[in-house]
């Protein structure tokens, strides 16, 4: 199981949106997109948990500088806490 970290999203950017960014690469465990604790608004970043590593190496090499919603998304791996 892989974590990836995606930043540099648009605020408008939801989960579902995504998830089926990432569905073509492989299973997803989980999608999280961070909000701000006071106004609910996304933060412009998020993890995407994938099932097999070797999926999450095609979804990073194939998604990492797409253009999504007029931004260059940041997908890597994430780093622990």
């Amino acid at each position: 199981m892989k974590n990836l970290f995606v930043g540099n999203m648009s605020f408008q950017t939801t989960e579902s949106e995504l998830r089926s960014l990432f569905e073509p690469f492989g299973e997803i465990s989980r999608v999280n997109v961070i909000t701000d604790r006071d106004t609910g608004q996304a933060r412009g970043f998020a993890f995407v948990e994938m099932a097999h590593d070797d999926e999450a190496a095609k979804a990073i090499s194939s998604l990492n500088g797409k253009e999504v919603d007029g931004r260059a998304l940041n997908v890597n791996e994430a780093r622990p806490k």
